[in-house]
């Protein structure tokens, strides 16, 4: 069964750090670029970070620039999501993705989902 499994999330004050992990199965999707949605109530989901499968291409949305860091470890089969300066418009569900295409920045590029975390910041 494939799965892809975030945790990290919770309550934090506004300025605060978070950080996200995912956990995936490494004989699958080590060869995946991974990355990190986010969906506010009433707004779609949109492009947080991804991470190439090498870890040599990380690209991230303009609202979180110097913010959040993306990272992983293919022998521990995880993805990071290190969030800092956090504000209330951070707050929504976070997943985690696996995707084949090597810069996949969009929902439709990628396969797998998680079931999500939630990150709420309080102002």
């Amino acid at each position: 069964q494939v799965q892809l499994v975030e945790s990290g999330g919770g309550l934090v004050q506004a300025g605060g750090p978070l950080r996200l992990s995912c956990a995936y199965s490494t004989r699958t999707f080590s060869g995946y670029t991974m990355g990190w949605f986010r969906q506010a109530p009433g707004k779609e989901r949109e492009f947080v970070a991804a991470i190439s499968r090498n870890s040599l291409r990380i690209y991230y949305a303009d609202s979180v620039k110097g913010r959040f860091t993306i990272s992983r470890d293919n022998a521990k089969g995880t993805v990071y999501l290190r969030m800092t300066s956090l504000k209330a418009e951070d707050t929504a569900v976070y997943y985690c993705a696996a995707g084949i295409t090597a810069q996949a920045m969009t929902v439709r590029m990628y396969d797998y989902w998680g079931q999500g975390t939630q990150v709420t910041v309080s102002s």
